[in-house]
């Protein structure tokens, strides 16, 4: 029986996964509302991250099964040690689970093919317009619905009003610095039929310092709300995970997505430089990773050991799956040569 923290890292695969996929039809809809011009360069090819879907579907149903390993009050509910409302409940939880992530997928699917033929007539336009509305919506809503389930009732009754924009907001922000380093790969050895060009890595850099601050005001404010109001329940989990045994990648999940982001992104210099922008990128997504490990493996008391094997193992057979679920996107699609 696989100990929680290393459970913990196929949630966090999930998470990653899921978001990746979320992310970039979002990002495709959103620059398309704002009538942003450089959509044109990404918007294909970030949309294409759906063909992750399958897999974080796959990653569910394997979490959901394993019930009491994904989540450490199933257990407790089940030797009535714990009672709990309908709606925190697990029946419910993975009935809304299954079905939101098949709405998300529907309507990321109509999307992307509305998306496909949105020049060949007014209609189409109008009608890709309209989809595109839905998407951001669907966006925040799911999220929210996944944050929560997924990691603020990890511990029942912990809440924070703000903790579902915290995490879709931070997992945003870990998919523009996916989709740059993605770009940096993919232009790099020339696998592009039309390459991305260099001025969008200092577009996705702006977005990337933009949600670094929006993280930061996020996660200081449900951090100075706990903190202020010191009640046992919500304060203890904080002090868990920042004086736990994950103590270190706490502090290095700050230093991640905060200090080396925001005083290198501030900077011009470091925009404008596609190297240095792919090293920030990687440092954002390490801190991410970091983040929502302590925020579930953590919520068991901020107890446990580190998961080197399992996040070595895991991680490497969910990233080999999706890059090859990606790679036949794209060859299907004709967004890659061979």
């Amino acid at each position: 029986m696989f100990s929680y923290s290393n459970w913990s890292v196929l949630t966090v695969n999930f998470l990653v996964v899921l978001y990746l996929a979320l992310g970039g039809v979002t990002l495709s809809a959103v620059l398309h509302l704002v009538g942003a011009r450089w959509r044109y360069e990404v918007r294909f090819l970030a949309s294409s991250l759906f063909a992750l879907f399958p897999l974080a579907f796959v990653l569910l149903v394997v979490l959901l099964v394993n019930a009491d390993a994904t989540f450490p009050w199933v257990k407790l509910v089940g030797e009535h040690k714990l009672v709990v409302s309908a709606w925190n409940g697990f029946t419910f939880l993975a009935w809304r689970e299954v079905i939101g992530m098949l709405l998300a997928m529907a309507i990321h699917w109509i999307f992307i093919k509305r998306q496909a033929v949105s020049e060949r007539s007014a209609e189409d336009a109008a009608r890709f317009h309209t989809i595109a509305c839905w998407v951001p919506y669907v966006y925040v809503v799911y999220g929210t619905m996944v944050a929560w389930d997924f990691e603020m009732f990890m511990v029942p009754g912990w809440q924070s009003g703000i903790f579902g924009m915290q995490e879709f907001v931070s997992f945003f922000g870990m998919f523009l610095s996916f989709l740059v380093i993605w770009i940096y790969f993919l232009n790099s050895r020339n696998r592009l039929v039309n390459p991305v060009k260099p001025f969008v890595y200092n577009y996705l850099a702006q977005l990337m310092l933009a949600f670094t601050l929006l993280w930061v005001y996020t996660y200081f404010a449900q951090y100075l709300t706990i903190w202020y109001g010191n009640i046992p329940e919500e304060v203890d989990r904080l002090n868990g995970m920042q004086d736990g045994d994950y103590t270190v990648i706490w502090w290095a999940m700050i230093a991640l997505k905060l200090v080396i982001p925001f005083s290198t992104l501030a900077m011009p210099f470091t925009r404008h430089n596609i190297n240095a922008t792919v090293a920030v990128a990687t440092c954002i997504i390490i801190g991410t990773i970091f983040e929502r490990y302590v925020w579930i493996a953590g919520a068991n008391g901020g107890v446990g050991s580190y998961p080197y094997l399992a996040a070595i193992v895991v991680s490497a057979v969910v990233a080999t799956i999706g890059f090859f679920l990606v790679r036949m996107r794209l060859q299907s699609i004709q967004l890659v040569k061979g």
